[in-house]
This record gives structure tokens, C-alpha cells and sequence, in this order.
């Protein structure tokens, strides 16, 4: 019996920055309902490793796959099933939140002011939806990023420490909305410092430099 390729799949994966072995082989198969946390000293290629698997870095040896195909050459399908938020929250400081939010997912989904209203609403900047994101605090420009990730309906998240400048409420509020993605059928790679608590199904992927 056959069985259907399923979520996303990094093999042996290998990155060098100039002399520097920063990936030496990395490899692990996430699938749907299912949470990666990405751990590991300052240094060991946690951000790159992302960077890989949102396509943005070609790796000099490895593959990854999306439903059991490149996403090199899956490309179309794969962005469209994905949202990977930066380290850095990465707004247009003269656009306001809601502007941030309609030019980055527009350029994937047409979606109506509604539902990215709706997205600022859910992760507790609703009432910033017409501020200019220079005047935002660190923590309100994470939780506008988070309502970008909401509003792509994506499948696959890629997050490059989430829990950043948020306070208790912000940090709960980043592992009510993990939980809840993973529990709807969708999956995440996650880089955290910290340990993940979460009631979901957690795998650990700890790098070493």
C-alpha cells in the first residue's frame, strides 16, 4: 500500500557561511497537527535552517520537500501554503498595521479589510490598526506580525522567535494561536529559546554548532 506524501520534509541538509560548516546535515520530517521546536545555541544555524525552508536560501547540499515534491519546483504551492515571520517583525514603519497587513498578504490572497481587522483583533492590536508602524512598540509590531501570519491562512508556519518583546499575556497569546493551528490540521516549525508547553504534538530538533 502506498502512502501519500504528507507535510514538509528537510533531508541531510548542509549550509557554509564562507569556511563555516553552519548546517552539517540536518534532516527531519514535520507533518500536519504536528509542532518542531527548533532549539540550540546563539550560532548553530536555527534562523538559517528557516531561511532554507522558506526557500529564501538555496542549501549547498539537501533537498526539501512539500508533499513530497522541491519546493524548489513546487514553488507556486508551496509559498502559497506558507508564512514564515523573521526574527525581526519586518513592518513598513510609514505604512500603519493595516496597510503592513494588506500589502504583505495581498501579494499571496486577495483578502478584504474585514478579515485583517479581524486577524489585528485576534492578537490584541486592533485598536492600532491605523498607527504608523514606527510609533508601535516592539511589543505591538510583534503582534501585528503575528496577525500577518493569522491573515495568510497558511499551512505551514515558520516562526523565528515569536515569543520576542511579548509580556506574559503576548507570550500566551503566541502559544494559544500555535496550539490551535496545530490542533486545525495545520503544522509549525518554531525557533525558541525557552521550553515549549504545549497540549500538542511537540517534536525537538536542538542544533549544535
Amino acid at each position: 500500500m502506498n502512502i501519500a506524501p504528507d507535510g514538509l520534509e528537510f533531508e541531510k541538509v548542509h549550509v557554509w557561511r564562507g569556511d563555516r560548516h553552519v548546517l552539517q546535515g540536518v534532516s527531519e520530517h514535520v507533518r500536519p497537527r504536528e509542532l518542531l521546536h527548533i532549539s540550540g545555541p546563539n550560532g548553530t544555524g536555527k534562523t538559517t535552517l528557516l531561511r532554507v525552508l522558506s526557500g529564501l536560501l538555496r542549501p549547498e547540499q539537501g533537498s526539501v520537500r512539500w508533499l513530497g515534491q522541491s519546493i524548489m519546483t513546487f514553488r507556486t504551492e508551496y509559498q502559497a501554503s506558507l508564512a514564515y515571520a523573521s526574527h525581526e517583525p519586518a513592518l513598513k514603519s510609514d505604512l500603519t498595521a493595516l496597510e503592513n497587513l494588506h500589502f504583505a498578504v495581498g501579494l499571496k490572497r486577495r483578502i478584504a479589510a474585514g478579515e485583517l481587522h479581524a486577524a489585528l483583533d485576534r492578537t490584541g492590536v486592533g485598536a492600532c490598526a491605523d498607527l504608523p508602524a514606527r510609533v508601535l512598540s516592539a511589543g505591538q509590531r510583534r503582534r501585528v506580525a503575528l496577525a500577518r501570519v493569522l491573515a495568510m491562512s497558511a499551512t505551514v508556519w515558520l516562526l523565528d522567535e515569536p515569543y520576542t518583546n511579548l509580556d506574559a499575556s503576548g507570550a500566551d497569546l503566541v502559544s494559544g494561536l500555535l496550539q490551535a493551528h496545530v490542533q486545525g490540521g495545520g503544522l509549525a516549525l518554531v525557533v525558541a529559546h525557552h521550553e515549549l508547553l504545549l497540549p500538542c504534538s511537540i517534536r525537538r530538533l536542538e542544533l549544535h554548532s
